[in-house]
């Protein structure tokens, strides 16, 4: 996985409440078990017209935000199902952090499972931090892992609260595998005392 220390990068406004997996990725794209790919059908239904054409109404359609990196969005993100496949396809289009009031708890952590940041925010900080995304191609914002701070365009800065076991996932990149090959040294050592003592096993 790869690590998240600082990222700056356009942020995208999406100010709609109870955005929820479906939305993120609808069905469709559920057939496949591939983490990639799946950018294209990021928030498919409001993105692209019934006819396949992209809404230009829709603002990662927008030339400001295409390549946006970061989502500032309502409250209660991610509700809905469990489909790990909604962290996936925000990552393979590009975002590596969301920032809301409130997330649903499977994707929340789903997200760090798959290095994205979601940040919490108060209402106000949110507030803050919409207006920054909504000033198009100048609206950059920077996120420091390491002091729990997201710098605004103007030099403005916002500190955010972190679980230190997932922090430290992410300034290092471990996903379950990253975490399980941490301890592969004292795996190897049960593994080669039980085949010693239990060798019928």
């Amino acid at each position: 996985m790869e690590k998240f220390v600082k990222l700056t990068g356009v942020a995208a406004p999406l100010p709609v409440v109870n955005i929820d997996t479906d939305m993120i990725i609808p069905k469709d794209y559920l057939k496949t078990i591939k983490r990639t790919g799946l950018g294209k059908g990021l928030f498919a239904e409001a993105r692209y017209n019934e006819d396949g054409t992209p809404n230009p109404d829709f603002v990662l359609n927008k030339p400001a935000y295409q390549n946006a990196k970061i989502l500032v969005a309502g409250d209660n993100f991610g509700c809905g199902s469990s489909r790990e496949h909604a962290p996936w396809a925000l990552l393979d289009f590009g975002i590596r952090c969301v920032i809301s009031t409130s997330f649903a708890d499977i994707f929340y952590n789903n997200c760090f499972k798959n290095g994205i940041l979601p940040i919490v925010v108060s209402q106000a900080d949110l507030d803050k931090l919409m207006d920054d995304a909504n000033r198009g191609s100048n609206a950059v914002l920077s996120i420091d892992l390491e002091a729990q701070e997201i710098t605004g365009p103007d030099g403005g800065s916002v500190k955010f609260e972190v679980d230190a076991f997932k922090r430290h996932c992410l300034l290092n990149g471990l996903d379950d595998i990253g975490l399980t090959l941490e301890r592969a040294s004292a795996i190897d050592s049960f593994e080669q005392k039980n085949a010693a003592s239990r060798p019928w096993a």
